[in-house]
């Protein structure tokens, strides 16, 4: 076997762009409602000391022919020392003989393919005319969540909030100098969040940041940061107000921390589900109702969002490296 081809951090960007990216994770969101992907839970294995944790998350694609793992490590504490929370490899396999075909930096993959999906997300779920958007948090996932939000609206102000200031302005700073959009740093998440169309919750909080009484009528929320059953970025009453979609039935029923929590104090049942995203582009259950509804996607991150993007870079790999 010849040496597996790996794929940096640096060469993902190149090789997997936003706007490249959305589309590919609407065929996976197709694909995954038809029924076409395996897409077992996620394994996690939590250190003694609960400081880290290392997970594993396989896949299959049968549209595609591939197969693939996610192993990654959480430690939320890196951030404090200036190092990556979540680090990793993604590594896919041919579905046929079972060979390994790359190993790419898992890190990246994650960054971009989980703001693409809530992209897609937001393109079927949000209003035509939403213009305002706010970011919770500031981190990684804030910068390419509004890269993403910005491809699928046209976003005219956007609101940042996050429990750095200095962080909440350099990200300001930045965005303002990218793209044509007003900038306003909010000194609370009530301010951010009660004036826009867009939510955006992509913080490491266990507690909840937004509440339900200041969500404003046919607002969108996009919550990206809680993956695990015992955190949240909502609280009861947010998911309670709000129609519900998700990536993957069975993620959000075990992992959902946003749903399962509103669950257990009886707020809602699992009948407060309305579907998946790709039911949705299938037309098998319905999206949007009318302006005046709430629409929230609680997204988990699933192995098949990053075997479709090993898969993209993988073909662009090749093709730029003939035999």
């Amino acid at each position: 076997m010849t040496d597996l081809p790996y794929i940096n951090k640096k060469s993902v960007t190149e090789l997997l762009p936003m706007k490249e990216c959305i589309p590919l994770m609407e065929q996976m969101f197709r694909s995954l409602g038809s029924g076409q992907c395996l897409q077992p839970l996620r394994s996690l294995m939590w250190l003694p000391d609960k400081t880290g944790i290392l997970g594993m998350m396989p896949g299959y694609a049968e549209e595609l022919g591939v197969m693939g793992i996610k192993v990654i490590s959480v430690f939320h504490h890196n951030l404090a020392m200036g190092i990556p929370s979540h680090q990793g490899v993604v590594m896919l396999f041919d579905a046929k003989q079972g060979q390994p075909l790359i190993s790419i930096d898992a890190s990246e993959i994650t960054a971009i393919r989980t703001a693409a999906a809530s992209a897609v997300a937001t393109k079927y779920l949000a209003r035509e005319n939403a213009e305002s958007l706010a970011m919770i948090g500031s981190g990684e996932q804030a910068r390419r969540h509004i890269e993403a939000m910005l491809l699928v609206r046209k976003i005219k102000t956007l609101y940042i909030w996050s429990r750095n200031p200095d962080h909440a302005n350099a990200l300001g700073r930045e965005v303002a100098e990218k793209y044509k959009v007003n900038v306003m740093i909010s000194p609370t998440v009530k301010e951010a969040v009660s004036a826009a169309d867009i939510i955006c919750t992509v913080t490491s909080s266990p507690e909840p940041l937004v509440l339900g009484d200041w969500l404003s009528r046919g607002a969108h929320i996009n919550a990206v940061g809680s993956s695990i059953a015992r955190t949240r970025e909502l609280d009861s009453n947010a998911v309670l107000k709000s129609s519900l979609y998700t990536d993957c039935y069975d993620s959000l029923f075990h992992e959902a921390g946003d749903f399962l929590i509103p669950l257990q104090e009886g707020f809602i049942t699992n009948e407060h589900v309305q579907g998946e995203i790709g039911e949705v582009i299938l037309q098998k259950k319905k999206g949007r109702k009318d302006d005046k509804e709430i629409t929230l996607y609680k997204s988990l991150g699933i192995a098949a969002e990053d075997i479709f993007s090993a898969w993209h870079i993988y073909k662009k790999f090749v093709e730029g490296n003939p035999k």
